[in-house]
């Protein structure tokens, strides 16, 4: 049985008010250095390979489940918060993927994203990264 982790919720105190003004600072921070893996990433298709970053960072702000899906590319993670699905990498798919909602954990999604690419996207979007391991992910600044 794969055990829950649940992320520190830190939406009220964030600066990002829901995941739609995440995904559009994300939008402007994803890069070929944060892409996992590096070297498969597209200016045009800014959330190629950035599914394992992007849930941890949303579970991070938000709280909720990791989920994941297996898709002709490999595993893809996203987030379910209160009971719907948050997947703000889906952009990057050309097919509709079969969502399996597969629970999974904060240390599987941070070995495909590994904790550099992590760090830089939380420094990118001005977040300081404490442990991305940790179930209450980075420590935002001014908070705590």
């Amino acid at each position: 049985m794969m055990l829950k982790e649940k992320g520190h919720h830190l939406m009220s105190r964030s600066r990002f008010a829901n995941p739609v003004e995440l995904f559009q600072a994300l939008r402007r921070v994803w890069a070929e250095d944060t892409a996992s893996p590096v070297g498969r990433w597209y200016p045009d298709r800014p959330a190629l390979n950035h599914c394992s970053v992007t849930s941890l960072i949303v579970q991070d702000l938000f709280g909720g489940e990791l989920l994941s899906t297996r898709t002709s590319g490999g595993t893809h993670f996203y987030n379910e918060i209160d009971g719907v699905r948050w997947d703000l990498t889906v952009s990057q798919f050309d097919d509709p993927i079969p969502y399996e909602d597969r629970q999974t954990t904060r240390a599987e999604a941070l070995a495909d994203a590994t904790p550099a690419r992590y760090r830089k996207v939380c420094e990118r979007l001005g977040m300081a990264s404490a442990n991305p391991g940790a179930p209450d992910g980075p420590a935002i600044p001014g908070i705590g």
